[in-house]
């Protein structure tokens, strides 16, 4: 991935902002199908999604495995008129905000998520 390293002192700086600290983040990124079947088998839902997240967070030691469809990540990109890069960047710190605890399942949780994940992309600088 280009700027790995940017990107990564990018997602421990988020981390450290919540007063928090990275243990291990491992990110897959991989096509529609392959997150489809992780989505059916781990988590009984048939849908596409972008993102899943498998949280092994303990105490304040941010650990998980975060699962990303490049497939998604493109359409949503096309579909809200974003850069690839822009669109990816939004769903690899949406993975760390549910790693530090942020849901999205009430609108008012989504709200949250959303000003949290723009409020970090403005301190990525690429």
């Amino acid at each position: 991935m280009p700027n790995e390293q940017v990107i990564s002192q990018w997602i421990c700086n988020a981390i450290a902002e919540e007063k928090k600290t990275a243990t291990e983040i491992t990110y897959v990124f991989c096509a529609d199908d392959y997150l489809h079947n992780i989505n059916l088998t781990y988590l009984n839902h048939d849908t596409y999604t972008d993102i899943i997240t498998f949280d092994y967070t303990e105490n304040n030691s941010i650990s998980g495995d975060i699962f990303i469809s490049i497939d998604r990540v493109e359409e949503n990109a096309a579909t809200y008129n974003k850069t690839f890069e822009n669109e990816l960047h939004r769903v690899i710190i949406h993975g760390v905000l549910h790693l530090l605890g942020y849901k999205d399942k009430t609108d008012e949780e989504a709200d949250t998520m959303r000003a949290k994940e723009d409020f970090y992309l403005s301190l990525l600088s690429i």
